[in-house]
């Protein structure tokens, strides 16, 4: 979703609003603006497009102002215009916003009765019109915001300037994620800790519904009733995060890379590499033989990490498991049973719809437990355990190091479950945490398959609809593998069990078709086989992913094989998701899309 940011100041704050911006322009890229308030006048630039447009604004035409609020925009209501683009301002006021107001209809309505004209299509800007009807009529900012905030329905972070008063600025959050940044007699505003890295690592989150009153010596914080709230004070790691390429093109090559390392860095988290044994971070607020049915959920990637998970969990600890995508699970009222456990799977740890079930799941009673990468996030500190994975901060919007890392979560979380159960013994248990180990390693080594992948992606540009095929934990897998290409080169691409080939999918299949198939020699490797002749019998053009083994063996010719490590069939999808996120990534290159900023995706989508 956007990004936010506020800063009191001591000195012009507009260069230090852009380099905040430039750490959050993960969250949107649309747009970009920013507005500070000299003595009593409020100065504004905005640009269409990336942020550089946006600086070569304020090049041209500097601003002075000690104070000021910059956004960058991921659009969900209105045009990504300038006209639309935050901040959005009225006489008194400036405001930027992240979220969807979703009374917008029902307050532009009752605003244009009182006279009220609009600059924008966008929902934000009622926010400004509010606040400024109540200035109007004598109330003080603070009054104002205590007044109007319980009129707006749905998602949002606000932070909000008010002409004349140089010393003051209010921020808002009711879904959204907001932080206080604390300084030096400065005092900052933002979406994210990342964001405000640079200038401090002294952060209070906001809790959901709370609003604040900032100075720059002072943080006076609200709960949603109105009362005084004292919100826990921590030290940010966000200043440690070097947001950089290296020698890299783009961030998600680097992601992509990075892998080895970062999926590491998680496994020493789970595991005792000494004893060979899994080792949660933390003591379970329940036990697994009380466990009727794990409820998992989440969105895009981390949906599919949940399916994964799925098998694992049915496997190693013999739990039955209900798979749900959150947008859904949120709405469709499912029959929970008290006591049992429901993980919801997120890398920022903000997501909306995977929230709103938590919250869901909450309320019937389960054990919630969350994976996430940001461990101060909503999600985390809402659920009764939270799992973290050690991506680090993934600046690419496609998923790579963050679902690999959810994977590594899962699997110990899955072992954890069957040594609990009494599903799994010791020797098992060493069995499958020594296959853990070497999953960092086999990674190192399958992404020694560029060179060839790279090759591929060149015919692979000139297709517009390519088919995903796999079995078992490798039928998740091949649904992750066409959303990435989707995601980042906008060719057209689906993913299917490969039983379910000859049940209507078979109907696509012709000479121009790639067909990828995931195919590990396992268990299924011969039925995958079956489904391989399927479609060479229609001319179609297979793309095998699989072992050395799984090569000698897999008699359909197919027109290139990518051979992958040897390994045991448990945990592959770690391993066989580095080749399919440098074929999307490859692909995306070659078709000179924007790799790191796909169009109408954001990195971390807060709203619904």
């Amino acid at each position: 979703m956007c990004g936010i940011v506020g800063i009191l100041g001591r000195a012009p704050v507009a260069d230090q609003l852009v380099a905040s911006l430039k750490r959050l322009d993960y969250r949107g890229y649309d747009s970009a603006g920013v507005v500070t308030l000299e003595g009593d006048h409020f100065d504004r630039r905005r640009s269409e497009g990336k942020l550089r447009n946006l600086e070569s604004g304020l090049r041209a035409e500097p601003l002075w102002g000690h104070i000021g609020i910059g956004h960058t925009r991921w659009a969900t209501r209105g045009k990504p215009t300038e006209s639309n683009a935050h901040p959005h301002m009225t006489d008194n006021v400036a405001v930027v916003h992240n979220g969807i107001i979703e009374n917008l209809r029902e307050l532009r309505a009752e605003l244009e009765q009182q006279g009220t004209q609009f600059a924008s299509e966008t929902d934000t800007e009622v926010v400004a019109h509010l606040i400024e009807s109540y200035l109007t009529k004598g109330y003080s900012p603070s009054e104002a915001v205590k007044a109007w905030l319980p009129k707006l329905r749905g998602a949002f972070a606000l932070a909000i300037l008010f002409k004349v008063h140089d010393d003051l600025m209010i921020g808002a959050r009711k879904g959204s994620p907001l932080a206080i940044g604390q300084g030096d007699g400065q005092m900052y505003l933002g979406s994210d800790a990342i964001a405000l890295a640079p200038f401090t690592d002294t952060i209070t989150y906001l809790a959901d519904g709370d609003w604040a009153v900032l100075t720059r010596k002072t943080g006076v914080i609200f709960n949603a009733q109105g009362a005084v709230a004292h919100r826990e004070v921590v030290k940010s790691g966000g200043s440690s995060f070097l947001v950089n390429k290296a020698n890299y093109l783009h961030f998600m090559a680097k992601e992509i890379h990075e892998q080895p390392e970062v999926v590491g860095h998680t496994l020493r988290r789970y595991v005792d590499m000494a004893a060979e044994r899994i080792a949660l971070p933390q003591r379970l607020p329940f036990d697994f033989n009380d466990i009727g049915r794990i409820s998992i959920t989440g969105c895009g990637s981390s949906s599919y990490a949940g399916h994964v998970a799925k098998y694992w969990f049915e496997r190693l600890a013999r739990v039955p498991v209900e798979l749900d995508v959150a947008s859904e699970f949120r709405y469709r009222e499912a029959p929970l049973r008290k006591g049992d456990l429901a993980i919801f799977i997120s890398q920022s740890g903000e997501t909306a719809d995977t929230l709103a079930a938590l919250r869901y799941a909450k309320a019937q009673g389960l054990h919630t437990l969350s994976v996430v990468n940001a461990p101060t996030s909503t999600i985390a500190r809402e659920s009764e355990t939270m799992l973290q994975t050690l991506a680090g901060p993934q600046i690419g919007v496609a998923s790579t190091r963050a679902f690999t890392c959810q994977l590594m979560v899962l699997a110990a979380l899955a072992v954890a479950a069957g040594k609990s159960r009494g599903e799994l013994s010791d020797a098992d248990e060493t069995r499958l945490v020594q296959r853990l180990i070497e999953i960092p390693r086999l990674m190192a080594t399958a992404l020694a398959t560029e060179p060839q992948i790279e090759k591929l992606a060149r015919d692979m540009a000139k297709c517009r609809n390519v088919v995903y095929l796999g079995r078992g934990t490798s039928f998740p897998l091949a649904l992750e593998g066409a959303l990435k290409l989707k995601e980042i080169s906008y060719v057209h691409a689906e993913g299917y069990a490969a039983g379910e080939l000859k049940h209507g999918p078979i109907a696509l299949i012709d000479e121009t078709m790639p067909v990828i198939v995931i195919a590990p020699y396992d268990g299924v490797f011969e039925k995958t086989v079956s489904n391989m002749q399927e479609v060479a019998a229609r001319g179609g053009n297979i793309i095998l992913m699989t072992d050395a083994k799984g090569a000698r063996e897999a008699i359909v010719d197919p027109l290139v094989t990518i051979v992958l490590p040897d390994m045991a069939a448990t945990f592959t999808p770690m391993v066989y998701d580095i080749p399919m996120q440098l074929l999307a990534y490859h692909t995306a290159v070659v078709m000179g899309t924007n790799v790191d900023q796909p169009r109408n995706l954001a990195k971390s989508v807060t709203v619904e």
